[in-house]
């Protein structure tokens, strides 16, 4: 698997970190030689057979992969058009597919003699692989969380205590994604020494957005495999959910050059994409802006200030995206549309009781629009959707926006 990675690492950024006009490289002075450093590091390990080998064993004993590729045979009779396919990045060890990059960006740190890892999480599953990872190879861990996450995410907060990390609640703004990633950097400014930035997402400055995309684009090629082991083709179309994008740019990259797959980004519609800003689609009601050392789509007044943004998902809930994102929404390479909270509970409602499988929020944004869509498609259509994470961080979320306290249930 490592061979078929590295010969797919030969796209990429310009050597600004430029998708087209996005990505690039806005930091401080200060952190600019550590990130050179960094791009450095990475450039070795690409071609380092001994990285890769150390990945493969990672990834395959420590993390459980290759996911499966599920078919969702009764969702598929319900809907009554095209064939759904699921990638179950949510049975990796710690129930996401953020483990995946953490690995990636941790033995680098330990290659480059960093011992103390910080990280922002929002739905706190970035979190979690970081802190389970540092436990793994005892690291200190230090994670940001916006304090109304750390409120709506209590079971993932006390899963990366319990992995020995602190956590370190942020109070700006609306305590939430952003302003978690506002705080974690000015930590790493001051603390450029011995601390290693692991970022969750494929945002940042370069090359963190090429990078993280790299190691999440296991779930690309394992689809490839999967799906010509299963169908004796590629899918006809893929589709994932875009907070940041790393779940997404994982499962798009290794299709991009395969004119025949459409691929569509599902962002976070929130409360409805209007004037109001009670969303987080960046692509679709945002415009171009800098924000956390990179040019992309972003959520912002006539005066250039980052909105708060909103949604239901934690993970999703970013007033920004993915700088190649935001490159293939330019170019025409990929679509995105915008789900809202009220869609995606629908969707996570109809995932427990026809597939028996729990859904995070930020993946049933993803299956609410692959409901949308699969009944005007034929039958013999495929479509292939990232189920990235898995729910059990977000049933009290839930259950309150259901109607429910969960003393009920007792």
């Amino acid at each position: 698997m490592a061979d078929d990675l590295l010969n797919s690492f030969m796209t990429g950024p310009d050597e600004n970190g430029r998708f087209g006009d996005f990505g690039g490289r806005f930091v401080s002075e200060t952190l600019m030689p550590l990130i050179l450093e960094l791009q450095d590091e990475y450039e070795k390990a690409k071609t380092d057979a001994s990285f890769w080998a150390e990945m493969d064993d990672l990834w395959e004993h420590y993390v459980g992969r290759p996911s499966p590729l599920y078919h969702a045979e009764r969702l598929t009779e319900e809907l009554g058009g095209a064939k759904i396919y699921m990638k179950r990045d949510e049975l990796n060890h710690t129930g996401a597919h953020k483990i995946n990059n953490v690995l990636g960006q941790i033995i680098l740190a330990r290659r480059m003699g960093k011992k103390r890892i910080i990280a922002e999480t929002g739905a706190g599953q970035h979190g979690v692989a970081t802190a389970t990872v540092c436990a793994k190879f005892g690291l200190k861990c230090v994670v940001y969380m916006g304090a109304h996450d750390v409120e709506r995410q209590a079971p993932n907060v006390f899963r990366m205590r319990l992995l020995g990390a602190e956590i370190i609640p942020v109070t700006s703004g609306r305590g939430t994604l952003k302003d978690a990633m506002n705080d974690a950097m000015r930590d790493w400014v001051t603390n450029v020494r011995d601390t290693f930035y692991c970022i969750g997402t494929v945002a940042g400055p370069h090359p963190y957005p090429a990078m993280v995309r790299d190691f999440q684009a296991i779930i690309g090629k394992e689809v490839r495999t999967q799906m010509e082991r299963a169908e004796g083709r590629l899918p006809d179309t893929l589709v994932a959910a875009i907070g940041g994008g790393s779940n997404a740019m994982g499962l798009f990259f290794p299709f991009l050059d395969d004119k025949a797959v459409n691929i569509i980004g599902v962002e976070a519609g929130g409360k409805g994409v209007t004037a109001k800003m009670e969303h987080c689609a960046s692509l679709t009601g945002g415009r171009p802006g800098v924000l956390h050392g990179n040019r992309t789509y972003l959520l912002q007044d006539d005066d250039g200030q980052i909105l708060e943004g909103f949604s239901i998902s934690a993970g999703l809930d970013y007033p920004g995206i993915g700088p190649e994102h935001a490159w293939l929404h330019e170019i025409g390479r990929a679509k995105y549309v915008a789900i809202t909270d009220v869609e995606a509970l629908a969707a996570f409602q109809k995932c427990c009781e026809l597939e028996g499988i729990i859904p995070a929020l930020e993946p049933s944004h993803a299956l609410a629009h692959v409901i949308k869509i699969a009944p005007t498609l034929p039958k013999d259509h495929i479509i292939c959707m990232n189920m990235c994470g898995r729910g059990d961080k977000d049933i009290f979320t839930v259950a309150r926006a259901l109607g429910f306290e969960m003393g009920e249930f007792a």
